[in-house]
């Protein structure tokens, strides 16, 4: 990446621009499960004091009543996010009675798919929309793995940077052409350095041993009630996590937007013969959507995806044609047990210097062999990416972990030196610093804390997570909300139930209607 990165970086400064990369927007989606006070999957639906799943801003459920899901502003500061989504910990913590907020990825105790009651959102046609593409989800990847929790991480650039980007590579499409086109190559840049991220912050290395029951592994015995692989970094992104067979043979191309639509496009619209096997509806009712290989877009399964906010009953491939790339989610962030939100400051500062270094690197695409390597490559990382001796494929040569990961950060470390200008800090730097400390120790990174921690208190999986899923909520209530915060959830509880009866009321078309009039977009 150095090349076009010191290119770009120097032409930037040079040309007194560099407030350009002034504004960034930051967004958090964490998920996190309910369970009881013994640390099995909560049975109880949906707190009412949470409002309405379908129509709070910033408290839903995701797959499931038990999984819950924050969703914090945009801000210009991820310290203000970060700040939101402890609040919405706090307000959650005061109306969840006896039970607890997982502080893992990987799944509590479940000891049986019938224990995950999927989530529900009213009568409404959307709502009725939002459950059916979920029993959808049960029957083609199975309910176990839809308990799966993670951290997105949405990132906006400024407006601000889009002409000066433009002038710099005198370009002569229109600015939303412009826009779309960079988002892309920040994309194409990360996934080939996403492993980096999943050695770094990797936090998944060890389950549930009900998360397994009935499929074979290879997993090692930590207990009779935990399952783990030494070096591993983040089983939640490995095939044990979010694989499906349908989906693996699905070629979405990340290399451009019109690309990325196309093929997205095509798998939306591709019927799959098991699916269809399964019918659509049933005197049951509704199996799922449509019997493609996609139901809708969200259920692709990727670690970065290019957004735009889409508008009322608007499906997000629409959006983007229309509109183009507004902002990119980050997927294959892991919660952190060892940090009381699961994410912290250090590594918010480390993924802006990430991201912004793969926008203004390596402009070229990625083809289908390289694509094979960066899959290779990631698989390797969250299986065995602290294992000594481990190597990857760069350019068809193989090199350490170490080697490799040292010379991105030296990328990255040019970029943060700019951001620290803007900042008036050091703080980028700082983060890339820590980074590098952990891959010169492998100890240091949260995996292999999770399991040197888990191995000194003798604790298995289940018990080292519920202890420390307690201490994090002790530790949060004693922050409390200031009472203009207290208030704001407070009324958006009563607001958001308010809009789902609403929306109710105001349905006029049959739900058969509806499907058929958005399925056609």
């Amino acid at each position: 990446m150095s090349e076009a990165l010191e290119q770009n970086l120097k032409l930037i400064t040079e040309k007194g621009q560099i407030l350009a990369l002034d504004g960034i927007l930051h967004g958090i989606e964490k998920e996190g499960l309910r369970t009881d006070s013994k640390g099995s999957i909560s049975q109880t639906g949906h707190p009412a004091a949470l409002g309405s799943a379908l129509t709070h801003s910033h408290i839903t459920t995701d797959y499931s009543e038990a999984l819950l899901e924050f969703i914090t502003p945009a801000f210009r500061e991820s310290a203000e996010a970060l700040h939101f989504l402890q609040q919405l910990h706090c307000f959650t913590y005061q109306h969840l009675g006896d039970e607890e907020l997982w502080a893992a990825s990987m799944p509590c105790q479940i000891d049986s798919e019938d224990a995950i009651q999927i989530a529900r959102f009213g009568s409404s046609n959307v709502g009725r929309l939002k459950s059916i593409y979920r029993v959808g989800l049960e029957h083609r990847y199975g309910k176990m793995m839809q308990a799966i929790a993670g951290i997105h991480y949405n990132f906006s650039l400024p407006e601000t940077l889009w002409p000066v980007l433009s002038e710099l590579q005198g370009s002569k499409d229109n600015l939303q052409q412009v826009r779309s086109a960079g988002y892309f190559k920040l994309i194409r840049n990360f996934r080939r350095s996403s492993w980096l991220l999943l050695y770094l912050f990797g936090a998944s290395p060890a389950l549930s041993t009900s998360f397994m029951r009935g499929r074979e592994h290879d997993l090692q015995q930590w207990d009779e009630n935990t399952l783990y692989r030494p070096y591993a970094t983040s089983l939640r992104m490995s095939d044990l996590g979010y694989s499906n067979k349908a989906q693996s043979g699905l070629n979405i191309c990340f290399n451009h937007l019109d690309s990325y639509i196309r093929t997205l496009t095509q798998a939306i619209n591709t019927p799959y013969p098991e699916y269809e096997k399964l019918g659509v509806k049933t005197r049951q009712g509704y199996k799922q959507l449509n019997s493609n290989v996609l139901q809708i877009e969200n259920e692709y399964y990727s670690d970065i995806r290019p957004k735009r906010v889409t508008l009322p009953g608007e499906k997000p491939v629409h959006a983007l044609r229309e509109r183009g790339v507004e902002y990119i989610e980050v997927r294959n962030t892991d919660i952190n047990p060892l940090l009381p939100i699961g994410i912290d400051q250090q590594q918010a500062d480390f993924m802006d210097a990430f991201l912004v270094t793969c926008l203004l690197s390596d402009p070229s695409d990625v083809n289908s062999q390289e694509c094979e390597l960066i899959n290779r490559n990631n698989s390797l990382v969250v299986n065995r990416g602290r294992e000594p001796g481990l190597t990857l494929t760069r350019k068809d040569q193989q090199i350490s972990v170490p080697e490799w990961g040292h010379m991105i950060l030296n990328d990255i470390s040019k970029t943060a030196a700019v951001l620290d200008q803007i900042a008036g800090d050091s703080r980028y730097s700082d983060a890339v610093s820590a980074q590098q400390l952990k891959l010169d120790d492998p100890h240091l990174t949260p995996s292999a804390q999770i399991l040197d921690t888990m191995k000194t208190s003798g604790l298995g999986y289940k018990a080292f997570i519920l202890q420390q899923s307690r201490k994090h909520r002790d530790s949060i209530l004693s922050m409390g909300l200031t009472t203009e915060q207290q208030q704001y959830l407070e009324k958006l509880t009563i607001s958001s139930i308010e809009e789902q009866q609403q929306i109710e009321q105001s349905d006029r078309l049959d739900f058969g209607t509806y499907l058929a009039n958005y399925l056609a977009q």
